[in-house]
């Protein structure tokens, strides 16, 4: 079943807007008002796209190719850094600046909200509108906004467990069968378990994801912090007891996706709790140790697969752009089945559209695609608010003293339930 209990309705959003306005990230929250979204609807010209590094070179391809075909609205790249929190507040920088050049950008799922809120996101409406039939209905509400669709869906992502097929015959389904395995981790001399558990954006993945999955929820479905329960407490407490046990190595504190891959392409990890794009690079690289032997499958749970984050990438239309046509149709392009083959096959991105799962020359190319289907389809989204930084902040600080020992799990959720009641989802 699809959980939305993770998902912050328009109600408790409004109560937030008049409480987190200074603590948004990137210069504050609250609507602005925007440009005008009836503007330039017919404009056509050279455009600008704006994405995160092209690590997988995905994007340059692409644009060769689009280019190609369309010599009077040639597309520009415009390549930012490879961290999260830089690729936002640019975008912020730029919104605020009503900068026309940052005609389609590249939103995180988790941003969706907070730009349509404050008026910068073109609503993919009316003339504007794309075709969403056939995409992954998960994939659809995150790129929605108070139920109208403001970035298209490009790429999906949901958390995999990637394990060693050499030592781990049968992979684990529920996370005490995970645990019990970690005693052929420490015969072979490596470590069992990792995630990503640096105080960042990704500890609000990983932790919530073993709330979710011990059957817990972040918020109720009204909307309310509900981590004062038994099951929040069960889920955070297998992440603390694993890591005071040594089931998770102590050095994965500073884990974030990167450092966790290498590690266990190092062959220094048994399992790792990872996204998509690990296969690739796992079973490519000429020093990765697992390129053999790796074996995926579902994320475990309680008493079955667990509940991963949805992640993912969209692509937005920028409402200062002054070829808001050109930036639809290159909109378009992006999530045409060919380009989403592309995406797939070049830089392990999970596709949006579900035929592609489907797909037996793709799976037999891409042989997650099953299990990610299953994870993305299962996928309890992070809050839908346009205030989202304020409440990942009260998560990431929570968890990271949780796990270092610092506090207990039950205290960590309590502050946790109290930051987030404080800045106004509790009332």
């Amino acid at each position: 079943m699809k959980s939305r209990k993770f998902l912050l309705p328009a109600a408790t959003a409004g109560i937030l807007a008049l409480t987190l306005s200074a603590c948004a990230g990137g210069g504050g929250g609250g609507t602005t008002g925007g440009g005008d979204a009836e503007a330039n609807l017919e404009g056509r010209g050279p455009i600008t796209y704006v994405q995160g590094k092209d690590n997988s070179n995905v994007v340059r391809p692409l644009l060769d190719k689009w280019n190609a075909a369309h010599p009077d609205e040639q597309v520009t790249f415009k390549e930012q850094t490879d961290q999260a929190d830089q690729q936002h507040d640019d975008l912020v920088q730029n919104f605020q600046a009503k900068n026309e050049n940052y005609d389609v950008v590249s939103v995180d799922v988790v941003w969706t909200a907070e730009f349509a809120a404050r008026g910068w996101l073109q609503p993919l409406e009316g003339d504007m509108a794309i075709d969403t039939a056939g995409m992954l209905e998960p994939t659809i509400e995150a790129g929605s906004y108070q139920d109208k669709l403001y970035t298209a869906p490009v790429s999906s992502d949901g958390g995999i467990l990637y394990y060693r097929k050499d030592l781990v015959p049968t992979p684990p389904k529920t996370w005490d069968e995970m645990m019990e395995m970690c005693s052929i981790a420490k015969a072979n001399n490596i470590g069992c378990y990792a995630g990503q558990f640096k105080q960042y954006e990704g500890l609000t993945v990983n932790a919530s994801e073993a709330i979710n999955s011990a059957g817990g929820s972040v918020l109720d479905d009204a909307g309310k912090p509900s981590l004062t329960t038994p099951e929040a407490e069960e889920g955070l407490n297998n992440l603390v007891e694993a890591f005071a046990n040594g089931n998770i190595p102590a050095e994965a504190i500073t884990y974030q996706e990167e450092e966790s891959r290498r590690a266990f392409q190092d062959g220094n990890l048994l399992f790792l709790r990872n996204w998509p794009y690990v296969y690739n690079l796992a079973t490519t690289e000429g020093s990765s140790k697992v390129k053999d032997v790796l074996g995926m499958t579902a994320l475990p749970g309680k008493d079955g697969p667990g509940a991963s984050s949805l992640g993912g990438h969209n692509a937005a239309v920028s409402v200062y752009s002054k070829n808001k046509a050109t930036a639809r149709d290159f909109v378009k392009f992006l999530i045409e089945e060919e380009q989403q083959k592309f995406f797939a096959t070049q830089g392990s991105l999970a596709p949006v559209l579900g035929a592609l799962y489907e797909d037996q020359e793709l799976v037999a190319k891409l042989p997650y695609l099953p299990v990610l289907k299953t994870s993305i389809e299962n996928a309890v989204p992070r809050p839908v608010t346009p205030f989202y930084p304020a409440v990942t902040q009260a998560i990431q600080e929570n968890a990271y003293s949780a796990l270092k020992g610092e506090k207990s799990a039950k205290q960590a959720l309590a502050d946790m339930q109290s930051s987030i009641e404080s800045a106004g989802a509790g009332s």
